[in-house]
């Protein structure tokens, strides 16, 4: 029995290609495919129907998946509560977050981590769209918003508000606003996912929708907070992006009771039976570092 054949054969199907699965093994992806081609041969059956768009597992490729990754999930959970007796952390940590989340947000989370904990390393991906953890093999991912997996377990680290913000000189050029309404006679630098058409701000009691003129509409954060402080209008940003502005007097924080969307801030990590130091270590940190930001 090779064990390598079965690890492979569960890699695919987790994967969900040859490819895919040879990026996560760091294999080649002929590597891969002989293997299990291999397995077939010894055991005398198919396990995978391969098509030129998807795979897909046979009856009998079913159960022995069931199976063997039952068998290799055991044998993973045995090396991970050795390494867990260890204590100590260290290796590869892979990590995702969105793209814009903020720079000075997931640097001092990286730098904090360097610091305490060398034997890490990190390799951490910005994207805005959704991370299969499990198939891409990454450890742990920073999500902003409602969580859509439920197979996987979330730690709050807090929530980021969006306001209005604005920097002195363009208050001191067109007045600053004391009624969200007033919005509407001001230059509004509008980030798109936040709306087109309008933007809704919210009270102690109440929430107001204010028509947008569609003047500037921009889908990256970082330029509309630019833009902001350039004295270019009123942006809606939020508040962890804009404290050390608001500290330094860069920007001014309008309308200073109401608010916009709040996204809940979670870190994110595949159920397991037992945690790596290294992801542990992170977890931790990450929680406490975006914390101190976070609403």
């Amino acid at each position: 029995m090779d064990f390598n054949q079965a690890a492979v054969f569960v890699k695919v199907v987790q994967a969900g290609s040859f490819s895919a699965a040879a990026r996560l093994l760091g294999l080649p992806t002929s590597t891969v495919s002989n293997r299990v081609a291999t397995l077939e041969k010894r055991l005398g059956v198919t396990l995978l129907q391969r098509t030129t768009r998807r795979l897909k597992l046979t009856e009998v490729g079913e159960l022995y998946y069931q199976h063997a990754s039952a068998g290799l999930g055991h044998m993973i959970d045995a090396e991970a509560a050795v390494t867990e007796s260890t204590g100590e952390p260290k290796g590869l940590l892979r990590v995702t977050a969105p793209a814009d989340i903020g720079d000075q947000l997931l640097a001092n989370v990286v730098n904090q981590m360097r610091r305490d904990y060398p034997k890490v390393s990190i390799d951490m991906v910005l994207m805005n769209h959704y991370v299969d953890l499990v198939a891409e093999g990454v450890d742990v991912a920073i999500r902003t918003g409602a969580l859509k997996d439920s197979s996987l377990i979330a730690k709050t680290a807090g929530v980021a508000q969006w306001v209005p913000f604005a920097s002195p000189d363009y208050l001191k050029a067109a007045s600053t606003p004391d009624l969200p309404q007033d919005l509407r006679h001001h230059g509004c630098l509008q980030f798109t996912p936040l709306g087109k058409e309008s933007w809704t701000l919210k009270g102690k009691d109440s929430s107001v929708t204010v028509p947008m003129a569609g003047q500037v509409l921009i889908n990256d954060i970082r330029v509309i907070r630019s833009m902001a402080l350039a004295g270019a209008g009123v942006a809606l940003l939020p508040m962890y992006l804009c404290r050390d502005d608001c500290t330094e007097g860069r920007l001014v924080r309008v309308l200073p009771e109401w608010h916009a969307k709040a996204d809940p801030v979670h870190i994110v990590y595949p159920r397991q039976r037992f945690m790596a130091p290294k992801l542990r270590a992170f977890i931790n940190l990450a929680t406490q570092e975006l914390g101190k930001w976070l609403e």
